[in-house]
């Protein structure tokens, strides 16, 4: 079922920019969250294009640059994107190469907070190597509190001018902490000491600003950035201005004070920003057309994120306070673990298949996948596959029509690629992956229709939910999400080793 539509988001969202941009000459336009495949936006919002920023600026094309911002400290520390498993240093790779498919112009790279840090060097070579424009920007002085400092050729001054020609520049980076707003702040700065009216704006989806509080598609923002601990307030300043409730999150309520004065002491002007929901261009609760499944939709998002919160705790990555901020926040709206379906269902079936089976190398682990119709598939782990090769194969071959004892890989096929693995490549175990598994089949779809068969319903699993009872391999999850299965795993590591596991 759906509860958004895009079209209108669309149309409303690309309007209200204008709008915007009519005020000056130029918009400064700050891009928060993904610019591309923003999956959150399309599981809480169902409808809700993945694409939509994007396509959005496609629209704008004509009037649109973008800069992209990134942070030379994450560059010097291989920070991470944990849903592509890439450095933001390659995630600007990504990004450029993405933003050209859609002949969105890209005026320049900014390494933000620059120190001469050897790794930034490297970067900062291979982007003018490659023919790009890269501007180093110094940390501001005087940031956050003296304002005369920052306002002043020490301070913003001190950063060269991005040259520019469109209305519309969008400052777009890989994630938060960029230098997003810097970078913009900066460019004012600029812009005003050259004569040129320009404005700033801030584009941002979540939380939604006219939707309550405690709305479960703002409370699961909340469960999205616990490792962040954003939290969300009624925006005073807005409620002051207009009597009008709205909801926006602690950092940018604890910081617009600074950037309204910044901005005054920049124009020499009153601002014409009351409150930091004045700032923003979001028009995403307008597009909602169905409460009650956006309602429960969030709900599984927050279910979702608690299973990630502790596997990610499992495995170092966060810290115990944001582990406990997800389960407050599972209380808060009296949610369970098996509230997602699938989570009982693998849970059980493992259970099943570890009192039916005598195992000499390990416990059997298992996988659940709900189908489109509500149909349960599983799959478990065993001496040739993973269990989420498994619960895929016993999928596709339901959704074909084929029987689960129906083998439609040849052991001619999987034989070489065990040996292989095992003996050649000595990766430690023969046991197939996901990915393995599939390229298999594609293997066996060239001389078997059956195979072939299956092979065609694969694009069936695109937005079925699963579960697997213990933490799956990096390559698994991300074919898994290729896939379009929204999967997610209970706290356990599948064996005892820590480097083949």
């Amino acid at each position: 079922m759906l509860g958004f539509d895009p079209e209108k988001y669309l149309e409303e969202q690309s309007k209200y920019i204008l709008e915007r941009i009519k005020l000056g000459e130029r918009l400064y336009l700050e891009f928060g969250g993904k610019l591309l495949f923003d999956m959150h936006a399309k599981r809480v919002l169902p409808g809700f294009d993945e694409n939509a920023k994007i396509k959005l600026l496609h629209k704008l094309k004509d009037e649109t640059e973008i800069i992209i911002a990134i942070y030379a400290g994450d560059i010097a520390r291989n920070k991470t994107r944990q849903d592509f498993g890439i450095t933001y240093d390659l995630d600007v790779f990504r990004l450029m190469d993405d933003l050209r498919k859609y002949d969105l112009s890209v005026n320049s790279v900014v390494i933000t907070r620059y120190e001469g840090q050897p790794a930034a060097d490297v970067f900062i070579n291979k982007l003018e190597r490659r023919g790009l424009k890269v501007y180093k920007h110094l940390a501001t002085k005087g940031y956050p509190t003296d304002v005369d400092l920052i306002v002043s050729d020490e301070g913003y001054g001190a950063n060269p001018y991005i040259e520019t020609t469109k209305p519309l520049v969008v400052v777009t980076g890989p994630g938060p902490g960029s230098g997003k707003l810097a970078t913009c702040l900066s460019q004012l700065y600029h812009e005003n000491k050259r004569g040129v009216k320009v404005g700033y704006s801030k584009f941002e989806t979540f939380p939604v600003w006219n939707l309550p509080l405690k709305h479960p598609v703002n409370v699961a923002y909340e469960a999205a950035t616990v490792d962040l601990m954003d939290v969300n307030m009624i925006d005073s300043f807005h409620l002051e201005a207009y009597g009008q409730m709205a909801i926006n999150y602690n950092r940018d309520l604890e910081i617009f004070p600074v950037i309204r004065r910044i901005i005054e002491k920049i124009t020499g002007e009153e601002s014409m920003y009351k409150s930091p929901t004045d700032m923003g261009v979001n028009k995403v609760g307008f597009a909602i057309t169905d409460d009650s499944v956006i309602r429960e939709a969030s709900r599984q998002e927050i279910v979702r994120r608690y299973f990630k919160s502790k596997c990610e705790y499992k495995k170092g990555l966060l810290s115990q306070e944001s582990l406990d901020r997800s389960k407050l926040i599972m209380d808060e709206l009296g949610l369970k673990e098996t509230d997602r379906t699938v989570v009982a269902a693998a849970r059980s079936y493992t259970e099943q298949k570890n009192t039916e089976e005598e195992r000499c190398d390990g416990y059997v682990i298992g996988m659940a996948i709900e189908l489109p119709d509500g149909r349960i598939v599983t799959g478990k782990s065993s001496k040739t596959m993973v269990a989420s090769s498994a619960a895929v194969l016993n999928a596709i071959k339901l959704l074909a029509g084929l029987s689960e004892d129906i083998h439609i890989i040849s052991p001619v096929i999987l034989g070489p690629i065990e040996t292989l693995k095992l003996n050649i490549l000595r990766s430690g175990k023969a046991t197939l992956d996901c990915e393995e598994v599939l390229l298999a089949l594609t293997i066996s779809a060239a001389t078997n229709p059956t195979a072939q068969a299956a092979l065609e319903k694969l694009t069936d699993l695109r937005g079925c939910k699963a579960h697997c009872t213990a933490i799956l391999s990096f390559s698994d999850e991300q074919l898994l999400t290729s896939l379009g299965i929204d999967v997610t795993s209970d706290p356990e590591y599948s064996s005892n080793n820590l480097y083949y596991s």
